[in-house]
């Protein structure tokens, strides 16, 4: 007699085409054949699948087409089922698989164009945080310089970053319902670095300066402000931070602060 869990590995397998024969003798039959009943279930999920990352990556869909999208995904599907009950968490992977996949290999920015979508959908599903106060902004006044150097200042949840070789946010800009028609962009002429954000309902991508960029990915990497402001300075001399500071803060960017034990 099998496990349940064994079951239930079967039934997964056979849902998602992986080993069609998987439940073979497992299913009783009914009114209706049991594998007719097993298919029509199986189409019902697929569909639905399908339409989860058709809602997730529509400017995917409408770079390749709808019906290269919709056999994209039920190969994706197949290769990466879901892990989660939670529908909204489908699709994660998709920007690596489709990195990997062999017929979209002539659109080389295709898979961080899905990495745009798939952090704008993780920004409208992140939690909520409430901004800096005045009375906890005042106590940074009160710091000593040794506990200056040890403050690590914190991202909103809704926050997430992306740097790319293709001007992904060009392309996604002209995709959307609203872009001027027959927009023409080379995907060859320079990169982004994104900051993704959620201001109320809203997500937007911004585009930063290297040395911005630079800063947030040092914060949102867990790095004291002397160290990230360091890492700016890098690749962007002359950056500015009380510049930084001031927009990130007004704009609840920047969420939090802590200090670090040195």
């Amino acid at each position: 007699m099998p496990s349940l869990h064994e079951i239930q590995t079967r039934f997964a397998r056979a849902l998602f085409g992986q080993d069609p024969t998987a439940l073979a003798g497992y299913i009783v039959d009914g009114a209706i054949d049991a594998q007719r009943c097993l298919d029509v279930y199986a189409g019902n999920v697929h569909q639905n699948l399908c339409e989860a990352l058709g809602a997730v990556f529509p400017v995917i869909s409408c770079l390749v087409g709808q019906p290269f999208f919709d056999a994209t995904a039920g190969r994706y599907i197949r290769a990466c089922p879901s892990t989660s009950g939670d529908i909204q968490r489908f699709g994660q992977s998709f920007p690596d698989f489709l990195a990997q996949f062999e017929p979209a290999a002539g659109l080389r920015y295709l898979p961080d164009v899905a990495r745009l979508e798939w952090l704008m959908h993780e920004a409208f599903h992140a939690a909520d945080a409430a901004p800096l106060t005045l009375d906890r902004l005042a106590t940074l006044g009160t710091l000593a310089e040794a506990e200056a150097t040890c403050l690590q200042l914190r991202l909103a949840p809704a926050c997430r970053l992306l740097a790319s070789p293709f001007p992904v946010l060009r392309i996604w800009q002209s995709n959307q319902p609203d872009a001027e028609e027959d927009a023409e962009i080379d995907a060859g002429s320079g990169g982004d670095w994104l900051l993704v954000r959620r201001s109320g309902f809203a997500v937007e991508a911004q585009s930063l300066e290297v040395g911005e960029y630079a800063m947030l990915e040092a914060l949102h990497g867990g790095a004291a402000l002397e160290p990230a402001y360091r890492q700016a300075l890098q690749v962007a001399p002359d950056f500015a931070l009380a510049g930084f500071l001031e927009r990130r803060i007004l704009d609840a960017t920047i969420h939090d602060f802590e200090i670090r034990a040195a």
